[in-house]
């Protein structure tokens, strides 16, 4: 299962109880999490083995043009 790579010590904290560097911590991983849902996340050492072998076997597309020649759609 995927895992959140959180700060406990950080996101238990109070505002006022930060120093400005676990501050701009928690700012920086707020702002990333909401670009990219994603962010913190980890793959498990078995779907990364099978994303690498995937990219590894990928073969080329087909030309869009084609494609619309096959189609008829010129």
């Amino acid at each position: 299962m995927a895992t959140k790579t959180l700060d406990k010590k950080i996101s238990d904290k109070k505002i006022s109880d930060m120093t400005v560097r676990e501050l701009k911590k928690l700012i920086k991983d707020t702002v990333l999490e909401v670009i990219d849902p994603d962010y913190g996340f980890e793959l498990r050492p078995e779907v990364e083995k099978e994303l690498l072998e995937s990219k590894k076997k990928k073969e080329k597309g087909i030309l869009l043009e084609t494609v619309v020649k096959e189609l008829g759609l010129e």
